[in-house]
């Protein structure tokens, strides 16, 4: 099972979450020359604190959903 690390800021430290526990999302925003732009993030909950890390489209890509 493969575990993806996280940084837990409220705890400042590292956790790891099993990658069955990850929801993969985007957020898309508008630049003001009117391009898109996409970040690419995965988000979990461990021990009722809220983690989010972005990632690269190549890693959102490999993380099976």
């Amino acid at each position: 099972m493969d575990m993806i690390e996280f940084y837990d800021v409220k705890n400042k430290k590292k956790v790891q979450v099993s990658a069955s526990e990850v929801e993969k999302v985007t957020y898309e925003r508008k630049t003001k020359s009117g391009a898109t732009q996409v970040r690419y993030a995965l988000k979990a909950v461990k021990d009722g604190v809220k983690l989010t890390k972005f990632v690269s489209k190549e890693t959102w890509d490999s993380i099976v959903k």
